[in-house]
């Protein structure tokens, strides 16, 4: 049978989407550009808008399935990046006003929208964008959301000052989300939670919790999954971008093995962990990063089966899921399929 294959969110844009991302801009995914220009943009588009994203969401599913990706992602073709986008639909933020702010560790700064308030979900939004992407495709799309320590850290809290209370009002305004989707039928949640390997002490002294209120109530039929990735270049082949620390998995993995999560995504591709990391999972599922997202070299379908069986030396294979190690939108259309085909083919093959 093989291995079950997915994407982690991010697909590039069709080019008749004439809506900016962070993904395409000059400054890179750091940029807080396409927060102020993507408001701009969607009323450029006119009163076709809805129809020309959906039909670029369909392309976005049509490209994955194509690939031989059995859980595709609607591609976040409607957001100018995933974090900012669902702030939108929150209280309590104010992106006129911008505020600087160092992100990630301090390893970039830009002008984030700004917390001013207190922080409630403002109009349900997700299932609309869930049933729309699942209308392409018989195949369950994976619908993705950012997590609280990770829009925290991507915007400017100028209101709180308590960055675990302000991670659980977003938890709270996530889990009215989580359980409309729910509610309407969507088995793949995955909650991007890309800080927790950037600030991993974080992650156990209140970021779990925040993550288990965001995923509180969720029925047992549907499939709780967690992105940690370590971070985006500012551009396509920059090798020497700085990346969380590859330990943090292992800093947090026994809390991920303890939590309600069934599904964890681990990047792999762009630098191999200790394999051993995996024995740590005994319940919880790995979403494997077998191709790199910032590298534009196509690693061929041999060298991705290799590196499958390595780690299948480690979990159970039906614990084991192939996937990028984060969002496509850097490479675009054309590099973005080959690397999927190839990996389709090699997890299908072991």
């Amino acid at each position: 049978m093989g291995l079950i294959t997915t994407c982690i969110g991010a697909y590039p844009k069709p080019e008749s989407v004439k809506l900016p991302d962070w993904f395409t801009i000059p400054d890179g995914p750091d940029s807080a550009d396409p927060t102020k220009q993507w408001v701009q943009a969607m009323d450029d588009l006119g009163p076709k808008a809805a129809e020309i994203i959906n039909k670029g969401i369909g392309e976005a599913i049509a490209d994955q399935i194509d690939c031989g990706i059995d859980v595709p992602t609607d591609g976040e073709i409607v957001r100018e990046n995933y974090i900012h986008y669902h702030c939108r639909h929150l209280n309590g933020f104010d992106f006129a006003h911008l505020t600087n702010k160092q992100v990630r560790g301090g390893n970039y700064s830009a002008n984030l929208p700004s917390i001013v308030g207190p922080v409630s979900l403002k109009k349900a939004y997700i299932v609309s964008d869930w049933k729309n992407a699942q209308g392409f495709t018989d195949r369950p799309v994976k619908i993705t959301l950012p997590g609280p320590m990770t829009v925290a850290d991507t915007n400017a809290d100028n209101f709180y000052n308590d960055p675990k209370k302000l991670g659980s009002d977003l938890a709270d305004a996530l889990n009215k989300e989580v359980l409309a989707l729910a509610d309407a039928g969507c088995i793949h949640i995955q909650i991007d939670e890309p800080v927790f390997a950037r600030q991993p002490q974080n992650a156990l002294d209140f970021g779990f919790e925040n993550l288990e209120k965001a995923f509180h109530g969720c029925p047992d039929h549907v499939i709780r999954t967690v992105h940690m990735c370590c971070g985006y270049p500012d551009r396509l082949d920059h090798p020497d971008y700085p990346k969380a620390d590859q330990q943090a998995y292992h800093q947090i993995a026994d809390s991920v093995e303890y939590s309600s999560i069934d599904a964890v995504s681990f990047e792999d591709a762009h630098r191999h962990n200790d394999l051993h990391l995996l024995e740590r999972f005994e319940k919880t599922s790995v979403i494997f990063g077998a191709v790199a997202i910032a590298r534009s070299r196509v690693e061929t379908v041999e060298e991705i089966r290799d590196r499958l069986k390595q780690a299948l030396q480690h979990i159970d294979a039906h614990r084991l899921i192939a996937a990028p190690d984060c969002g496509l939108g850097l490479l675009g259309r054309e590099i973005a399929m080959a690397k999927l085909r190839n990996l389709s083919e090699a997890a299908g093959s072991v």
